[in-house]
């Protein structure tokens, strides 16, 4: 399961990379705001990244969720916070949010399998 984890990291890295390095002053302004937006200020690291969570889910995106799911992982985020936070999503954007639930789900499960290896 930790290879889904190996596989998005090493993708998101790489395409990361080539898009800082193609020089695109909006992509790179749009990053670093994307970068600031999610640091501590009135609400804390983890709360924001619960708030990107759901909205990446009503928004269906994958690999935004999977990157607001390990981020909120390391932040200490319970199993039950995520599940209540996707609940949330899920009411919000309806049904149509069941596949990305799922997914978010097998995400989860192997965040927690390779913590503890």
């Amino acid at each position: 399961m930790a290879d889904i984890i190996e596989e998005f990291n090493e993708y998101r890295s790489r395409m990361n990379e080539k898009l800082l390095a193609d020089n695109n002053k909006i992509v790179k302004r749009i990053f670093n705001l994307d970068t600031n937006a999610y640091a501590a200020g009135a609400l804390d690291v983890k709360t924001k990244e619960l708030l990107g969570l759901v909205a990446s889910a009503v928004l269906r995106c994958d690999d935004c969720v999977k990157y607001h799911l390990e981020t909120s992982h390391k932040e200490g985020v319970t199993k039950e916070e995520m599940m209540e936070a996707m609940g949330i999503a899920t009411l919000v954007g309806g049904t149509i949010v069941v596949p990305h639930l799922r997914r978010a789900y097998e995400f989860w499960e192997a965040l927690e399998e390779n913590a503890t290896k």
